[in-house]
């Protein structure tokens, strides 16, 4: 294999995609993802993967995707042609969840398929807590020779980080609001993996689930019991608008309207398919959001919009 730094790039990942330009390396990403959005820089770019689950609400989502998994069909697809002509000699994908993107494993066979990408390195991220994160990007920078300036970056995003934690480690237990963060509305996912560490940072509680590991269905009732004093509403995947859309279903809920959160107009929808749902560099502009709504008399209220585009909306609460 080539030691030589990859000047071809695919990334059928948006969170890689994210990392490569913020290390300026964006000049080497030939081809990305049909999710990748993100910096505007990539219009243009030939897109490599699609889904073949179809646009519908969370429950008909949910319903195509125990479907397909029951069948043995895939989710996603890769345009095999046109990745071949390509010819990365570098592929930055993920490992971390086979309902989210394409499977590593697809990705493993159709590179040892082909002689013309018998060189082509692939590089897989498996983000679960925060310091994944960043380990992310310091792998992806060594993959392309670029480690000093992705040190660098993740110097910088620590120290963002550490502006929020040290503004919020001295709230007291009492002072910091119960938080339920909704991944998912139909059925209902509480948010796992990295979310209860930005939570935590940003001065809430989330005993229901742990950092560190996948997302689980959960149960209203126990939501209930739990009484949150603040409700995100971030379906993995929906951009604003279709979290919005989305959060009607939660109103129906038995015990709903009697949500502390409900009571007090904290309940608010967010991009999670920009932000808290990704694991790349803007996971940290996540928490500076998530600070905002939480500790608004800290940190002041977040931008409602960034670039142009809406990140978060409060939502009626009956």
């Amino acid at each position: 294999m080539s030691q030589q730094a990859p000047r071809r790039i695919a990334s059928l990942l948006a969170s890689g995609t994210e990392i490569l330009y913020g290390l300026g390396l964006g000049d080497r990403v030939v081809a990305v993802s049909h999710e990748c959005d993100y910096p505007a820089e990539i219009a243009g770019k030939p897109r490599v993967t699609v889904s073949h689950v179809a646009a519908a609400t969370s429950g008909a989502i949910d319903d195509q995707v125990r479907q397909k998994l029951a069948a043995g069909e895939p989710l996603y697809g890769i345009d095999e042609a046109q990745l071949v002509e390509l010819a990365p000699d570098l592929i930055v994908t993920q490992a971390q969840c086979d309902v989210c993107a394409v499977k590593y494993e697809d990705v493993l066979s159709l590179v040892r398929s082909h002689v013309a990408l018998k060189d082509t390195r692939v590089v897989a991220l498996n983000p679960m807590t925060l310091d994944d994160i960043f380990a992310d990007v310091l792998r992806v920078g060594d993959a392309t020779h670029a480690r000093p300036a992705g040190e660098v970056y993740v110097q910088n995003l620590e120290r963002r980080v550490a502006a929020v934690r040290d503004k919020t480690i001295l709230l007291r237990p009492d002072q910091r609001p119960r938080v339920a963060a909704v991944e998912w509305i139909d059925p209902l996912m509480l948010a796992a993996n990295w979310m209860p560490q930005l939570i935590e940072l940003a001065g809430g509680l989330q005993p229901l689930d742990a950092a560190g590991r996948h997302s689980t269905y959960s149960s209203w009732s126990d939501v209930v019991r739990f009484d949150p004093q603040v409700v995100l509403v971030m379906p993995c995947g929906f951009d604003l608008a279709r979290a919005i859309a989305e959060s009607s279903t939660l109103a129906q809920q038995p015990g709903w309207s009697e949500l502390n959160a409900v009571q007090m107009g904290r309940v608010y929808a967010v991009d999670g398919n920009a932000y808290f749902n990704r694991s790349g560099p803007r996971i940290v502009d996540s928490l500076e959001i998530l600070a905002g709504l939480l500790h608004p008399e800290i940190f002041g209220w977040p931008a409602e919009s960034k670039g142009g585009v809406p990140v978060w909306q409060s939502l009626p609460g009956r």
